[in-house]
Order: structure tokens, then C-alpha cells, then sequence
């Protein structure tokens, strides 16, 4: 006997509404994305798939100096972190054919990159977004170097840096890494950055196309837009910020930053490692 199909989905859905799906906030990333765990994710029968997390590769030649996005990074202004930003809307769990993810967070969370738009209001209508900035700044060698832990980035604190002409990247590691603060939830308005008169003198002084920092801003908070406007006015120099360079040995490598290509962007997501210099 044939059923007919009308039947065929009265059934079905009779059996959805007695038999309801588990929600996908109870299935999904069962190790909450991950994060500080070793754990299994999942087990097919006497074997635990464990998944590898790491930052430091081939025999310490290759450090990964971007932050894991987690629920609980500090998120400009909150208190409590960014909270949920990643959803699996389609589990296999749940019946879908392959597990779907969808992400809505800040493009200046985390490790991440800005553009002359970020600031400067006619620099973002005339299009001046993270899809225009210069891969070639973003890739290359680069000084990772250690500042005075006592105070914000001034233009005494760059000249006592005595950064040599001809070096065009500079990551720029400070009390920052030292308090952790890229591992607290909580927005800390303390943290170290550059003041107006830092970053007008590296302007005028050297030759650093790239800025890097450890924390969500290169600019101090309490200089913030100015610091900003002074480094971004030219176009030519690419912020980096929130960068991990906590275990790193101060000195020469090579930076990779690859940025996502977001048309009208000021902002984006970065994922920037350091090779040392002199491997093969």
C-alpha cells in the first residue's frame, strides 16, 4: 500500500514536534571551541580524537603571535568580554548534512588590522578600507622589541629605542604582555600605547611602515584618536594591534600578517606569524 505523501509529512512532523531536536546550544562545540582544553571532541569508540593546539612551530622557528578568538578576549569598552560569537545554526547532530558555522564579531577585536578609514571619516567614504592596504608593508622583516615597562610609548621612549633607519616593521612588546591583559575579560583603560608625541616622532624619525602592539590599540587611551590620526594621516603606515608576543625572543624575523579582504571595511580580523630570520 502506497501512503500518500501529505501522510508521509503529517508523520514527520508529528514525530519532530514528540521528539524535538536537541537545541543547538546544548550540541554543538561540545569543548567550548576549544579553548585551554586538551580534551577529546569526540569519541568514535576506544579511539578519543584530541585535538593539537599550538603557537610555537618546527622546532621553535615559527611563532603564531595571533590571539585565539574566544568568548572571553577583552572586547573595546566591555566589561565582560565579546560573549557568544560563534553559532552552529546547521549539526550534524541535528540532522544537517555538514556542520555550518556563522560569526558576528567587532573587525577591531582580537588580533587586528586598521585602515586609514578607522579615523579619518573622508579617508572611509572615498573608500580607503582593509582591501586597499599593502601586502607588501604586511609581509617582511620585522623588529620585535622590548619598551620600558613605566610608562606609555613617548617620543623619549622611541629615541631611547635608537630603532635604525631602514627598518620599516616594528612589533613593539610592552607592560602589556607582562599584566596578560589580552587574557582578561574586562577592557582595561591602563593599558600601555603610544601618545601623540611617540608616534609623531617615529613618523618623523624612522622608517616603520608597520606598527605593531600587544593589546586592541596602539594608541594610549588617553591619546587615543590623536595618536591614530598622527599614524594614519600619510596612509602609508598599517596598524597592527592585539598581538601575542608573550615567550618570544626580542630580535630580527620575518612577519606574515594576512588580513581578510572585506570591501568597505576600517577594520579586520589578522592572522600574522614571525619565522625566525635565519631559517631554511
Amino acid at each position: 500500500m502506497k501512503i500518500p505523501t501529505y501522510l508521509l509529512l503529517l508523520i514527520t512532523l508529528s514525530q519532530i514536534i514528540l521528539n524535538p531536536i536537541p537545541s543547538v546550544a546544548d550540541s554543538a562545540y561540545p569543548s567550548p571551541y576549544g579553548i585551554e582544553t586538551t580534551t577529546s571532541c569526540q569519541s568514535t569508540g576506544a579511539d578519543d580524537l584530541i585535538p593539537v593546539r599550538r603557537e610555537v612551530y618546527g622546532s621553535g622557528r615559527i611563532f603564531d603571535i595571533t590571539h585565539r578568538l574566544s568568548p572571553d578576549m577583552p572586547s573595546w569598552g566591555l566589561e565582560d568580554g565579546l560573549g557568544q560569537f560563534l553559532w552552529l545554526p546547521n549539526s550534524m547532530k541535528n540532522g544537517s548534512l555538514a556542520n555550518n558555522s556563522e560569526m558576528k564579531l567587532p573587525t577591531h577585536f582580537g588580533t587586528h588590522i586598521d585602515a586609514p578609514g578607522h579615523v579619518y571619516d573622508h579617508y572611509f567614504d572615498a573608500g580607503f578600507d582593509v582591501d586597499t592596504l599593502d601586502l607588501q608593508v604586511l609581509n617582511g622583516p620585522a623588529l620585535l622589541v622590548d619598551v620600558p615597562r613605566d610608562k606609555n610609548l613617548t617620543a623619549d621612549v622611541m629615541q631611547s629605542l635608537h630603532i635604525p633607519k631602514g627598518i620599516k616593521r616594528v612589533l613593539f612588546r610592552t607592560l602589556n604582555t607582562d599584566r596578560r591583559l589580552m587574557f582578561k575579560k574586562a577592557f582595561d583603560t591602563s593599558y600601555v600605547g603610544f601618545m601623540k608625541d611617540g608616534a609623531q616622532w617615529l613618523v618623523d624619525n624612522t622608517d616603520i611602515k608597520l606598527v605593531g602592539i600587544d593589546y586592541l590599540s596602539v594608541a594610549a587611551f588617553d591619546d587615543l584618536i590623536p595618536s591614530h590620526h598622527v599614524f594614519l594621516k600619510s596612509r602609508e603606515i598599517i596598524l597592527v594591534e592585539g598581538l601575542k608576543l608573550d615567550d618570544i625572543e626580542a630580535g630580527i624575523y620575518t612577519v606574515h600578517c594576512l588580513h581578510l579582504r572585506m570591501l568597505g571595511a576600517e577594520g579586520s580580523p589578522i592572522r600574522c606569524i614571525l619565522i625566525k630570520k635565519h631559517w631554511r
